[in-house]
This record gives structure tokens, C-alpha cells and sequence, in this order.
């Protein structure tokens, strides 16, 4: 079983094209794992897919990307799906941090970080991980930070994604500086 691959396909399914896959998600983005069976059985490579290789992909996996729980299956961030997963807000630890291309710095301390086509702006409670994000698209990524304790005390809302991402709906310039370039 290649659990990369089956995770590449789930965070597909359940983060951007559910509607493809016959999904129907709730307001907080969970689909019963049956029914996400049942949609990628329909693919001969997953022809085979049980329940127990959701949960090992999910052992396996560094990024920590989907849950379980009662019999149902959800990705923890990254939707762009027009219907907005519900999050519960949290407070932020006091920094946190957010790499990007060195072209949209300028931009960014202009007008903020916003979500462009996902639902939340994603953020890093660590500056490697925020490298390593802006590497994606960028050999010398910007790493800003963010004053997240006093975005969240002017009203702010953070959502947390997993141990290691936070999320906003957007963040305010005044809120951003940077740090370092990658």
C-alpha cells in the first residue's frame, strides 16, 4: 500500500473536491469513513482500501494531516471547498510564523495575509516549518512573524489545525513583520 499516495488522494477528496467524490462532509468537514470507502473502492488502485489503512496512513504520517473518530474521517486544514469547514477558535501561543515567496513580502506587509483560495490563512508555531512551507515555491523563502498574541487580544480569531498549524480567517498587516529570509 503506498500511504503517500492514498493521503495525497484523501486530502484531495476531503480538502478540495469532495463533490467528486460523492462526499457529503459536515459543517466541521467529517464524512463517514464507509462512504469515503465506498467512493475510492470505485478506483481500481483503492479497490482493496479498508478502514485499517485510513488509520495506518495516518500512524505514518509526519504531517498529521486527517483524523478519525466515530466512525468518521476529516482533513484538519487546507480546504478550499466554497462551504467554510467550522473551526473552533483557540488562542495562539504568543509568535507564530509564516513562510512565503520573497515577491509577495512587500504585498503582504501592505495588505496582510488572506487566504486566497483556501478557507483560512495557515500558520507555523515553528520558524522550520514555516521554511520548509515557503520552500515549496521559493529556494529563499521570507519567514514572517506573527504577533499572534496581540492580533488575538484586538479580536483576531486563531483556529488550531494540528500540533504544529494554526489557522486565521486573515491576518492584518500591522500584525506581520519579517523575520528571516530562508
Amino acid at each position: 500500500m503506498d500511504y503517500q499516495r492514498l493521503s495525497k488522494e484523501m486530502s484531495y477528496a476531503l480538502r478540495h473536491a469532495p463533490h467528486e467524490y460523492e462526499l457529503e462532509l459536515d459543517e466541521y468537514g467529517w464524512v463517514e469513513i464507509e462512504q469515503l470507502i465506498s467512493s475510492l473502492q470505485e478506483q481500481p488502485v483503492w479497490r482493496h482500501i479498508s478502514e485499517q489503512d485510513f488509520h495506518t496512513m495516518i500512524e505514518r504520517s509526519d504531517k498529521k494531516r486527517h483524523e478519525i473518530k466515530d466512525g468518521k474521517i476529516r482533513a484538519l486544514y487546507g480546504h478550499s471547498t466554497p462551504k467554510k469547514i467550522v473551526k473552533e477558535e483557540k488562542a495562539p501561543p504568543d509568535l507564530l510564523y509564516h513562510g512565503t515567496p520573497q515577491r509577495f513580502v512587500a504585498s503582504i506587509l501592505a495588505n496582510g495575509l488572506k487566504p486566497k483560495s483556501r478557507q483560512y490563512v495557515h500558520l507555523s508555531e515553528e520558524k522550520d516549518t514555516a521554511l520548509q512551507v515557503g520552500k515549496r515555491r521559493d529556494a529563499s523563502p521570507a519567514i514572517l512573524t506573527i504577533d499572534a498574541k496581540r492580533a488575538y487580544e484586538d479580536g483576531v480569531k486563531f483556529y488550531h489545525g494540528n500540533e504544529m498549524v494554526w489557522l486565521a480567517d486573515e491576518i492584518d498587516h500591522k500584525y506581520i513583520s519579517v523575520t528571516a529570509n530562508g
